[in-house]
């Protein structure tokens, strides 16, 4: 029964990854969802700016008490997903009881059970996680070309609001939505302070802080931002090459902590489908269950000591 479901999961990934929009067909449908919000605004339908919670007024009220909400928003942003709060919470918690509940006719102890409903439950987190620190990537080998940009249009004598409307209109995603999102807010009123802090909020990166630190100087300070803007793509490029040679230093200690960490389920899961009365002492058994929890607990801790070491900041 494990293996069957761990084959279903399997099938469904390759199904949804071989089925997923190419880049060209999610610009067209974002596009598109711009031009259908522009025509909402314009026929007087909402002129108010969606949160993210819900997409009923009374649900969204209800799910920002609910804990954890404001950070599933924030990491739904800055994951460049569309989903809402209750989507993701919704199917979450549904994830878990339903793991829980089936996995309890399998495992003779409950917290085993309610363990695996918990994981399964996380699984959508991963997920933006994952596409989180994917986008993240993107911004910060687009972002020094983003720079160069705004340091040639500033010396071509144009404003600093046009220069972040020739970013968000020339550069590639993701810096691309989020320069014109920063140049909307400001020019529909937000300060430029507010606007970029909202744009460090959703790119919370130390190069994005350091472009908003030189934007907010020189706007407050006054200063010749071209040249500021050039020593800053050259400390983003020079944090680029650091961070690709870290990456290749610590690929040994990578792939070691993908091992020890995928290597017990699989060969849990190779065991059992060969002879179930092999592993099932692991569970049916007082002192099987206490090393099943205390292997996990070590395997944790050996994850954050791995990530710790590996974990060099640039």
């Amino acid at each position: 029964m494990l293996l069957f479901v761990v084959l279903l999961a399997l099938s469904f990934g390759v199904v949804f990854y071989l089925l997923r929009p190419t880049k060209t067909e999610t610009a067209v449908q974002q596009h598109l969802e711009d031009i259908k919000g522009e025509r909402a605004e314009a026929t007087g339908q909402t002129i108010l700016k969606e949160e993210g919670y819900s997409t009923n007024p009374e649900t969204a009220q209800m799910i920002q008490q609910v804990p954890g909400a404001v950070g599933t928003l924030n990491l739904i942003r800055q994951s460049g997903q569309k989903f809402m709060v209750s989507q993701v919470m919704g199917v979450s918690l549904l994830v878990t009881v339903l793991t829980g509940w089936i996995t309890s006719y399998f495992l003779p102890g409950i917290l085993l059970a309610v363990l695996a409903g918990v994981v399964a439950g996380s699984i959508p987190y991963i997920y933006l996680l994952i596409m989180r620190e994917q986008r993240f990537r993107k911004c910060d080998q687009l972002l020094p070309e983003a720079i160069d940009l705004m340091a040639r249009g500033l010396r071509a004598g144009h404003a600093l609001t046009a220069v972040l409307e020739m970013v968000g209109s020339e550069i590639a995603d993701p810096i691309a939505t989020e320069f014109k999102r920063l140049s909307e807010e400001h020019a529909l009123g937000l300060p430029l302070r507010d606007a970029t802090m909202n744009l460090v909020s959703r790119l919370p990166r130390d190069d994005m802080r350091f472009l908003a630190t030189a934007i907010l100087l020189q706007k407050e300070t006054g200063g010749n931002l071209a040249v500021i803007l050039d020593k800053t793509a050259a400390v983003a490029r020079e944090r680029a090459r650091l961070r690709g040679q870290l990456k290749i230093y610590t690929a040994q200690g990578r792939i070691t902590g993908w091992v020890l960490c995928c290597m017990p389920f699989i060969m849990f899961g190779i065991l059992s489908a060969v002879n179930w009365k092999f592993e099932k002492l692991l569970f049916t058994e007082d002192t099987g269950r206490f090393f099943v929890y205390v292997g996990l607990g070590l395997m944790v801790l050996g994850v954050i000591v791995i990530r710790k070491i590996i974990d060099v900041k640039v």
